[in-house]
């Protein structure tokens, strides 16, 4: 009782009021057997504090390391051998499209140096695959249309010559691309690209001008024919094996000029025929059939 009353009077406030009372023992007690923290244990002093870092700390100054960067992408993520492939196919790549755009270059740019010096390695390089047809642009710019004509000369059952009218190819290739979503390169343009090759590589009067006339007239000539060998006769058979010659036109229409302009346009159409072809075996698609006039020889 006496200690009790001695610190009842020690805690005493100079102005006699008691101040609070201290919780209740059992919350004490609780208090004082909850677990200390790791800070405040007292066999580890030095042990680390786990609390998060302060907002606005710099990371990484607790915790674990980062660690080390990942592995390498792309190239440096393959083994060697697979690297050195991949290089080499880079650079193979690099090379040949180098070498093609100068190619190009030296195919569409003005006559020069170069150009008359190793001219023939261009063309050998650009044409057929690659030819360029600039035509969209001033100074000559596509202001008509043209379309492609054929007519064969047929051979008889009874051995005379029968000639077939004309025959509008281009007309097929725009049947078959309109309402095509994806029409092929040969609808598009192997008609137009091969009668092109043709009209550049002759004069006005069919003669050629240089060494690639003659197989301008074999291109243009056997793909004609691929068309004929695909057309039927009267008679239900195909026109190819009874070809015996044929000739090409091309028909230039000028394309009208706009309702509302003064210009004045020519509507009639001009013509340029092409001179008789005569077909040889070369020019027929693989197994094409001969026909009754050559079976009965």
């Amino acid at each position: 009782m006496d200690a009790y009353v001695e610190k009842d009077a020690v805690e005493m406030s100079d102005d006699g009021r008691r101040p609070p009372e201290d919780p209740p023992a059992h919350g004490r007690d609780h208090l004082e057997e909850s677990p200390a923290t790791p800070s405040e244990s007292p066999d580890r002093p030095d042990a680390p504090s786990e609390a998060p870092d302060a907002p606005g700390a710099p990371s990484g100054t607790t915790g674990a390391p980062s660690g080390t960067e990942g592995a390498g992408a792309g190239i440096m993520a393959l083994s060697l051998p697979y690297q050195v492939v991949a290089a080499v196919a880079l650079a193979v790549v690099g090379v040949f499209a180098c070498v093609h755009l100068a190619m190009v270059f030296l195919h569409v740019a003005p006559s020069n140096t170069l150009t008359k010096r190793h001219g023939e390695a261009v063309s050998d390089w650009i044409y057929p695959e690659f030819e360029q047809n600039w035509k969209l642009f001033a100074p000559n710019p596509l202001q008509a249309n043209i379309s492609v004509e054929v007519r064969a000369e047929l051979a008889g059952a009874d051995g005379g010559r029968r000639t077939t009218g004309w025959i509008d190819l281009t007309a097929q290739d725009i049947e078959a691309i309109r309402h095509n979503p994806m029409p092929s390169h040969a609808q598009q343009n192997q008609l137009r690209r091969a009668v092109d090759f043709y009209l550049n590589t002759h004069d006005d009067d069919n003669r050629s001008n240089g060494s690639r006339g003659s197989f301008s007239e074999q291109y243009i000539r056997r793909i004609a024919m691929f068309r004929l060998e695909a057309l039927e006769g009267p008679d239900g058979r195909t026109l190819g094996p009874d070809v015996r010659r044929i000739q090409l036109r091309t028909v230039s229409r000028t394309v009208p000029a706009a309702r509302w302009s003064t210009e004045r346009t020519r509507t009639t159409p001009s013509y340029r025929d092409l001179p008789w072809w005569t077909i040889t075996e070369a020019d027929r698609s693989a197994g094409a059939v001969t026909s009754r006039t050559e079976a009965g020889r």
